[in-house]
């Protein structure tokens, strides 16, 4: 048993590690954290999706915003799509394809920004919502496990975190792109946050 925790722990290790000597990846990161930035100080908000593991990944991001991450401040505006009596009642008249650009044509406004989350790149509910949000006049940050011509083309940027087989690595760097997201965006705003 050890030997699989150990093996688990470096495939984790070794995706933390390409991420890392990726300055192409590490450069999206930065623009995203910018648009996101020029977002809140603007006093737009931001919008975030996914499905499965990724979308409570969107919640956590969410709520890392609305409430604390490390220390006290302001609260800044996002909102995860993840409202179960709109997404039943969506999914159930118009098809689970629509459930986040529909709560994104009654909610989003030129200015705001959606960060979606697909580990494959290819969810159809997360292109809808993308050509949606562009449509609004909206920004949009797409996290990938895969490269996705049709993503990349409706996103203002386009993070692609590779690692592995399966989604559950993909998924642990989106997790840390997001929680430095969080930490750039607190960093810009609330300095006095992380001086020692």
């Amino acid at each position: 048993m050890i030997h699989h925790i150990q093996s688990s722990l470096r495939e984790a290790q070794t995706g933390l590690a390409h991420l890392l000597a990726n300055p192409t990846t590490l450069g999206h990161i930065e623009q995203a954290a910018q648009t996101l930035i020029k977002v809140f100080a603007q006093k737009g908000h931001v919008y975030s999706c996914g499905n499965g593991g990724s979308m409570c990944d969107a919640m956590h991001f969410a709520e890392e915003l609305t409430g604390r991450y490390r220390k006290d401040r302001a609260a800044l505006g996002a909102v995860a799509i993840s409202d179960v009596s709109h997404m039943s009642c969506v999914g159930n008249d118009y098809g689970y394809e629509h459930v986040f650009s529909r709560y994104l044509e009654a909610h989003g406004r030129t200015g705001d920004c959606l960060v979606a989350l697909s580990t494959s790149g290819t969810s159809k509910n997360i292109i809808r919502a993308a050509r949606t949000a562009k449509a609004i006049g909206m920004q949009v940050v797409i996290l990938s496990g895969k490269s996705s011509l049709e993503l990349e083309a409706l996103s203002d940027v386009y993070i692609c975190t590779p690692a592995g087989h399966f989604a559950d690595r993909v998924q642990e760097l989106h997790i840390k792109v997001l929680h430095i997201l969080i930490e750039l965006i607190e960093r810009h705003f609330f300095p006095k946050n992380y001086e020692d």
